[in-house]
């Protein structure tokens, strides 16, 4: 069966919600397409149980890791992708991170793109994403207007960390967050059940209530769930895409548009490409640089847990506060070593899926007296960590993380931190090589066709007709949450898109 629309957006996350958002006010048709379905509202959705020990969000395909053994990633296939199950850490990336970096494994390389460009993009996507927080106390932020929303408050534990931070000369500040009308009448709950978790309430700052809802009732925009992109077809030059094969409800569609925005995530757009081979593109489509799929990067991330046996943490809502005084180098060291941010309450359960043999009554009393944060560090690019598609189109993701030693670093200086703090204890737990989420880089962007996927507004070198619009883009990682910069570039892709390709549609 044959359908036609004006533009196909392939993926409705951070990347296709927001660009669908910002294209519906105009006269053309978009189409969709969303892999997955809408996440139900229920019970479940703040069960910790459900969501960490039964996976009842999750995609249940196997992925296979680089030695070809299976492994379950962590990605969600549903209207809104994973923005449905962010925590809501909205942050800019840092002037600096657009030009060269260099670390201890490395240099991590220049965007074709500076800050000043991305930055009237950043202020619309905080305000499309009501972003809550404070400038002037971070010590990396660089100058700018006021957030568009007041931070979160911190709870009294919180608060009371805060300032014994200050006093060890640190300086912590407010975790800048996508939450909607917290302590409002059917506002956000500030609850314990945030962070891995879909919103039962639907006031998490996420794709699909922020983006998707307000223009799907619009008789120029469609959503098709369960509907699967496998191939992209091109002319006969191949410099074209003539349509998208679909697969929808065990039928195969085929939907024909004169632009087609790919926004599967980093891992599955580079899958999308590579897997629609044919005579004109025999490596992949886009491929003319060899680069589909290369230079994978998931950020370092080490969970940490404070523990002390005799103070109870009564704070609901913890995630609140970022340390990043190490971001651009470290003590007696002049690289950079990452980013600290608090996280949301460690449930029970959530720590007994890591050591099952010990008792839940065990696990609640432990996280009951902790104090959670997260240690963030570069990932560098490498080609050797990549994506590939094996026959029959199941994905491999060959990485090995880099940039160690510095992550280490990090890690070993928070854990002094904490037992400055008066912790007991500090347990940590990282997921190393299987780690998907903050996934990007698959599709780099640049100025030189030889050494990039696209262009600086995320158009294919090769393909005109082709955008890609995720962290896949990105040719370096940062070390802060790349939602934001996903969501501001996607708006100057649809600023792009209005000036230079609406013009000729028929």
């Amino acid at each position: 069966m044959r359908h036609r629309y004006d533009i196909v957006i392939i993926g409705s996350g951070a990347g296709g919600g927001t660009l669908a958002q910002a294209l519906a006010k105009t006269s053309a048709r978009l189409l969709i397409l969303e892999r997955g379905d809408f996440v139900p509202k229920e019970p479940e959705n703040w069960d910790p149980e459900a969501v960490w020990k039964h996976l009842r969000y999750r995609t249940t395909e196997q992925w296979l890791n680089k030695h070809g053994e299976e492994f379950s990633p962590y990605t969600h296939y549903c209207v809104g992708g994973n923005t449905k199950f962010w925590g809501s850490v909205l942050y800019r990336l840092r002037k600096e991170d657009f030009n060269a970096v260099e670390h201890l494994d490395g240099v991590s390389p220049a965007w074709p793109i500076d800050y000043e460009t991305l930055a009237p993009y950043y202020q619309r996507a905080e305000k499309l994403y009501q972003v809550h927080g404070k400038a002037g106390i971070d010590p990396t932020e660089s100058p700018r207007e006021p957030y568009p929303h007041a931070p979160i408050p911190h709870s009294p534990e919180i608060l009371e960390i805060v300032e014994r931070l200050q006093v060890q000369g640190l300086h912590p500040s407010p975790l800048p967050l996508g939450l909607l009308r917290p302590g409002e009448l059917n506002g956000c709950i500030l609850c314990d059940t945030c962070n891995s978790f879909p919103c039962q309430q639907h006031t998490k700052s996420e794709a699909e209530v922020c983006c998707l809802n307000p223009v799907l009732n619009r008789a120029n925009v469609t959503l098709w769930t369960q509907a699967c992109a496998k191939r992209l077809l091109t002319d006969p030059t191949g410099r074209k895409i003539e349509a998208v094969e679909v697969e929808q409800n065990g039928e195969t569609l085929r939907v024909e548009a004169p632009l087609i925005v790919v926004s599967c995530g980093a891992v599955n757009s580079a899958a999308l490409l590579l897997q629609s081979v044919n005579d004109q593109h025999p490596h992949g489509l886009g491929n003319s640089s060899g680069l589909v799929g290369k230079r994978y990067m998931s950020h370092l991330a080490t969970m940490m847990q404070g523990f002390h046996p005799f103070r109870r943490n009564h704070t609901v809502f913890q995630k609140t506060v970022a340390i990043n005084d190490f971001y651009f180098r470290g003590p007696k060291t002049p690289y950079p070593l990452g980013q600290i941010q608090s996280q949301g309450r460690t449930h029970g359960v959530m720590a007994q899926t890591v050591v099952p043999w010990i008792p839940l009554w065990a696990y609640n009393a432990w996280v009951a007296r902790g104090v959670d944060w997260l240690a963030m560090t570069e990932d560098l690019p490498r080609q050797e960590n990549c994506v590939t598609v094996e026959p029959g189109g199941r994905i491999r993701l060959h990485y090995h993380p880099n940039n160690l030693v510095a992550h280490k670093k990090l890690v070993t200086m928070m854990k002094q931190i904490l037992r400055k703090l008066g912790f007991w204890a500090v347990m940590t737990h990282s997921h190393e090589a299987r780690n998907t989420t903050h996934q990007c880089g698959t599709l780099c962007f640049g100025l030189d066709s030889k050494t990039s996927v696209l262009d600086q507004y995320c158009r294919s070198h090769d393909i005109e007709n082709l955008f890609v619009v995720d962290a896949s883009f990105f040719p370096s990682a940062a070390a802060v949450n790349p939602g934001l910069t996903i969501a501001a570039q996607a708006l100057r892709v649809a600023d792009h898109i209005l000036e230079n390709d609406l013009r000729s549609l028929p």
